[in-house]
């Protein structure tokens, strides 16, 4: 998986710069944010908000999730990120993940010394040697991380789930998926 920057804050920051002047400012200099990543109601002018920087979240959290940009190739001809894990969910989310999410490092000490080019990638197969029943929890908490994906990417501001909202999913999640390592 690799990192990304992002424009997170990118409201707070913009709406900050014009405290002297309206807070209610529509944007007229530009689009704000990089391509693919930008709501949709900033290329129609519309105001600067928090839920914008949800939507850029959104789209980053399906990214990571699917290991495609929105500005990859394929999505084309009305396409989009959001579109392709909209149509895979629930039933066909093991579609579209990223297979490098599948693979777990060999070993049980992930922060020894080793050099980065020892480490062993394998498939995740305990999941599937403990039955059906883990690999229906590990898929379950795909589908789970790509509807927040889904919600926060919502093309109407009111749809988007609050950062509040998302974080306490996100953790319920995590402990989720980190319970099925132990099992």
């Amino acid at each position: 998986m690799v990192a990304h920057v992002g424009d997170f804050g990118l409201a707070r920051f913009l709406l900050e710069a014009s405290d002297n002047s309206s807070k209610n400012q529509t944007m007229s200099v530009g689009l704000k944010g990089s391509i693919g990543y930008i709501p949709p109601e900033y290329g129609m002018g519309g105001q600067v908000s928090i839920l914008g920087d949800i939507y850029s979240y959104g789209i980053l959290l399906l990214e990571l999730f699917t290991g495609k940009r929105p500005t990859d190739e394929m999505f084309k001809d009305g396409l989009s990120i959001h579109q392709l894990a909209a149509m895979a969910l629930p039933n066909h989310v093991m579609d579209i993940v990223d297979p490098s999410l599948l693979l777990e490092t060999d070993g049980e000490d992930d922060n020894d010394d080793r050099d980065d080019n020892d480490i062993q990638e394998q498939p995740i197969t305990r999941y599937h040697d403990g039955g059906q029943l883990q690999a229906r929890r590990l898929e379950e908490c795909f589908v789970s991380v790509m509807r927040i994906g889904l919600s926060c990417s919502a093309m109407s501001q009111p749809e988007r789930m609050s950062m509040d909202a998302v974080v306490n999913k996100m953790k319920a999640i995590r402990d989720s998926c980190l319970s099925l390592r132990r099992s």
